[in-house]
């Protein structure tokens, strides 16, 4: 565990100090589980409370806070804040270089310096791992396969033939990247695969949840922006082009073709139909669905067919008010009832 002063984190996040800069911050917590040599952070006045009763030994806060406390980092975003001192306090553990025993690697690949190989890992024809790389346990890379320099591949990640993987990319376990997309033409006889012989491009600064899939190019390429993260169990399909800094939550799943621009932000279980393109700025709410062809403009999108959101609220509003609609359109019939058998009555 990593210790810095104070007011090398103050440097770190450009904060005002309040209190003493030199006490020593070992590792971030959480308000309540804080404890001396800590550091926490809230943003929120409904926490301002829990701020006071926390044991940390600094909080960071907004600029504008005025909560007071004996050790303060005063900055205009402390949720970012906290996370920038959590990586220099709590670093990714980085393994020494080493190649294990069992690992089977091709006399065409090319294997950098400072590259960490773990145990049953295979490395195909022709394959380059930079510098500074980590292939853990069981990971299996095939042939023509470029990886960049300090990236980490966790266990038991399948990254097929063809495929180009930028510096600094992380990609979880089980991750499956470059494997075949779902392409097939309808013949008299049934169906018959579309080439996939295209590639896949993942490129710098890019995370990959577990169990992600991503589906190389038909006879193109499928590609993933800079700095892009995909959560657990995304599928991205064949030629799907995902822009720069774009988040993706997890289960949700794209088809092919579909373009991304770049800052756009996905929710959980959304579902793309194919050559959607989904144009920079927009957000799409979870369990979204969209319509093969379609653009979606910047803003903020929800529901199925998505639509904006004011609509999408506007409309379940509406609906929930259709049982007690129900009840009083039943009450109208018996009205009208009596009332009809009434004229009758009175007609007789």
């Amino acid at each position: 565990m990593m210790a810095k002063k104070v007011s090398e984190l103050a440097q770190l996040t450009n904060a005002i100090i309040v209190g003493d800069g030199d006490m020593e911050i070992r590792r971030v917590a959480s308000l309540d589980s804080a404890d001396a040599g800590d550091i926490a952070y809230v943003d929120d006045a409904k926490f301002f409370e829990a701020a006071r009763k926390s044991r940390a030994s600094c909080i960071i806060v907004r600029t504008d806070s005025e909560l007071d406390l004996p050790c303060e980092l005063q900055v205009k975003n402390p949720k970012l804040a906290f996370a920038l001192i959590a990586e220099v306090l709590h670093p990714p553990k980085r393994r020494p270089p080493e190649i294990h025993s069992s690992v089977v690697i091709a006399d065409s690949a090319n294997i950098a310096l400072e590259v960490f190989v773990g145990a049953f890992v295979s490395i195909g024809e022709n394959s380059e791992i930079g510098s500074g790389t980590q292939i853990r346990a069981g990971a299996q890379i095939g042939d023509d396969v470029t990886i960049g320099n300090d990236c980490v591949i966790h266990p038991n990640v399948f990254i097929e033939n063809g495929v180009t993987i930028g510096d600094r990319v992380i990609i979880h376990a089980g991750v499956v990247i470059g494997s075949d997309g779902f392409g097939y033409v309808r013949g008299d006889m049934g169906y018959h695969k579309f080439p996939q012989i295209g590639s896949v491009i993942i490129e710098d600064d890019i995370e990959i949840g577990a169990n992600t899939t991503i589906d190389r190019g038909a006879l193109g390429r499928t590609r993933i922006g800079k700095g892009t993260k995909l959560d657990n169990m995304v599928h991205v399909g064949h030629n799907c082009d995902i822009g720069e800094r774009v988040v993706i939550a997890a289960q949700t799943g794209i088809s092919g073709s579909v373009t991304i621009e770049d800052d756009c932000v996905i929710g959980g279980q959304v579902g793309f139909g194919d050559h959607i393109h989904v144009q920079s700025g927009a957000v799409i709410g979870s369990k979204a669905g969209i319509l093969p062809g379609k653009i979606v403009r910047p803003g903020v999108w929800w529901g199925i067919p998505i639509q904006p959101l004011d609509k999408y609220k506007r409309l379940n509003a509406h609906l929930s008010r259709v049982p007690h609609l129900r009840e009083e359109v039943r009450e109208l019939k018996k009205k009208i009832a009596q009332l009809e058998a009434l004229l009758e009555n009175h007609d007789g």
